[in-house]
């Protein structure tokens, strides 16, 4: 437990603040801040612990908040607070991501899956491509589960909506999941340059960069990144706008 003694008041309420009684942001100081730079460092995001919400901590934030599935803003709410709290108490350790070497590995026009199972972006696809890729690649080799990845994008096992989901969650291109039946009226009509989703009422998987991202085969290379295709007869097929 984190004890602090209050004395005369001799210094700002802000220095004295417990973790959680406010949002943190860049340029604030005090105690609590000190103790957030503590829970960066235990939960695998080493970070100086000097009270100073400085450049370095906002980095180690915007890189838990990408490993969390949250809008990365460098800032600490209460709510992600108390999120970082319960990863502490689960032994939750994260790394931070480094997908920019992958990516730039791959100077084509179509991404490529490396001996990891990870599909690595081609260097000219637009940045909303790699991010659903990097997404991707983050629950790539999970188990498959009926209604996994439906209660929240967060889950240890992922169903084929689910996955497809989680992976558009990456661009922010939707807000929770959704069913495959959801997905048959989704976006735009037709394939797209990019990204194509095939849906019915009972399966989906799409296409990103050529490689298609699905739940069926992954006994091949135990990867959800697939390079051979799959009849899409029966299959509404969608694609986000503008990709």
């Amino acid at each position: 437990m984190l004890c602090l003694f209050v004395g005369a008041l001799t210094a700002p309420v802000a220095q004295a603040a417990s973790l959680g009684k406010r949002s943190l942001k860049q340029g604030m100081r005090g105690h609590d801040v000190r103790v957030l730079q503590d829970f960066l460092t235990r939960v695998g995001l080493r970070t100086s612990i000097d009270g100073v919400y400085g450049s370095r901590t906002t980095s180690r934030v915007r890189s838990w908040e990408r490993a969390s599935d949250l809008r990365v803003n460098g800032r600490m709410t209460r709510a992600d607070i108390r999120r970082m709290r319960r990863q502490l108490d689960a032994g939750v350790r994260v790394q931070r991501a480094a997908p920019a070497p992958a990516v730039a590995e791959n100077n084509g026009q179509k991404a490529t899956i490396g001996r990891d199972g990870k599909a690595i972006a081609p260097a000219s696809a637009p940045e909303a491509v790699k991010q659903i890729i990097a997404a991707g690649n983050r629950i790539h080799d999970l188990p498959y589960r009926y209604g996994g990845g439906h209660a929240s994008f967060r889950d240890s096992a992922y169903d084929c909506s689910g996955t497809v989901s989680y992976a558009l969650r990456g661009a922010g291109l939707v807000s929770s999941p959704m069913p495959s039946g959801g997905y048959m009226g989704w976006g735009a009509r037709g394939e797209g340059e990019w990204v194509t989703i095939y849906a019915n009422s009972g399966h989906m998987y799409m296409v990103v960069a050529g490689l298609r991202f699905d739940t069926s085969g992954r006994d091949r290379n135990n990867s959800r990144w697939q390079t051979d295709m799959r009849s899409s007869a029966g299959y509404s097929v969608r694609h986000p706008r503008g990709l």
